[in-house]
C-alpha cells in the first residue's frame, strides 16, 4: 500500500495563497500618446487618423466627429500642452500625476467647437486610455464609459495653471434610466487635465455637451490590451515557478 507524503499538499497549498495574495503597487507610467497625421475638411463630417506606436505594438486611432471641428494641428502650431506663461514641466503640469509620467508629446491637438456626438475607434484593444484636454471652460463632455479625474491645473492643488488659465474639474453621473448612464466631465474656471478609463478598448464614444469655441483633447495609451492585461507580471511568474518547483519537489517524496 502506498502512502503519500502531506507535504505535497502544504507545498502547493503555500504556493497558491501565495500567487492569490500578490499584489502590485500601481505607479505612474509613462503614456503613448496618439501622433495625429491627417485630417478632413473640419467644417463638417470630420475624420481624423493617427498612430500611437507602443513598445512592440503600432495600433491606428480614427477620431470621426459628424458635426465637424474648430481646427485639426498635426504638424507644428502653438503648443497648448504648456503651462501657462509657457514651458513643459511633469512635476507641475496638468496633464501628469501619480499615474502619468509625461506630457502630451508635440503640438498634436483635436479642437472642438459643436456640441455632438464623436468616437475614437483603435485598430485594436487598448489599455488604461487616457484623454487630456485643453480650455473646457465653457463646454463639458458626456461619456457613455466611466472615468477617474487625473489631474487639473489649479494653484490650490500645487499643479500649475493651462495655457489658457486655472480651473477645476469634477464628474458628474447621469441616470438615463434602463441602466444606462452618462458619465460627464464638467468644470469651473479654465480647466485643463487629464482623466482615464480603466480596462480595455476598442473605442470610446462620448458627446459635446454645448457649442463652445474652441476647447481641444488628445488622446494617450498605456499599452495594447495584450501588453498590459494578457502578460503576466514578473512576480507573478517567478512565485509561479517557486509554485512548480515545490510540486515537483513533493513528488520526488513520495513513500511506499
Amino acid at each position: 500500500m502506498m502512502k503519500r507524503n502531506l507535504s505535497g499538499k502544504v507545498t502547493s497549498g503555500l504556493m497558491l495563497a501565495l500567487l492569490s495574495s500578490a499584489s502590485f503597487t500601481l505607479s505612474a507610467a509613462p503614456i503613448y500618446w496618439t501622433d495625429w497625421t491627417t485630417g478632413s475638411d473640419p467644417t463638417s463630417n470630420f475624420v481624423g487618423n493617427g498612430t500611437i506606436t507602443t513598445g512592440t505594438s503600432t495600433v491606428d486611432v480614427t477620431y470621426t466627429n459628424p458635426q465637424g471641428i474648430a481646427f485639426f494641428q498635426a504638424s507644428g502650431g502653438a503648443d497648448y500642452w504648456q503651462n501657462q506663461g509657457g514651458g513643459r514641466n511633469p512635476a507641475t503640469s496638468p496633464y501628469t500625476s501619480a499615474l502619468v509620467d509625461n506630457i502630451p508629446t508635440g503640438t498634436d491637438i483635436v479642437a472642438l467647437k459643436r456640441a455632438g456626438n464623436q468616437t475614437l475607434s483603435f485598430s485594436e484593444a487598448i489599455a488604461n486610455p487616457v484623454f487630456s484636454y485643453v480650455s473646457l471652460n465653457g463646454n463639458g463632455y458626456g461619456f457613455t464609459q466611466d472615468f477617474d479625474i487625473l489631474s487639473f491645473g489649479d494653484s490650490s492643488d500645487g499643479n500649475a495653471c493651462g495655457y489658457w488659465g486655472c480651473g477645476t474639474s469634477y464628474k458628474n453621473v447621469l441616470d438615463l434610466g434602463g441602466g444606462n448612464f452618462e458619465y460627464q466631465l464638467l468644470g469651473t474656471g479654465e480647466p485643463h487635465g487629464t482623466i482615464q478609463f480603466k480596462g480595455a478598448f476598442d473605442s470610446v464614444s462620448w458627446k459635446s455637451l454645448s457649442n463652445e469655441n474652441w476647447n481641444g483633447f488628445t488622446v494617450g495609451i498605456q499599452g495594447t490590451k495584450v501588453e498590459v492585461f494578457d502578460v503576466p507580471e514578473p512576480a507573478t511568474l517567478a512565485l509561479f515557478g517557486l509554485g512548480l518547483f515545490g510540486l515537483g519537489f513533493s513528488r520526488k517524496r513520495l513513500i511506499k
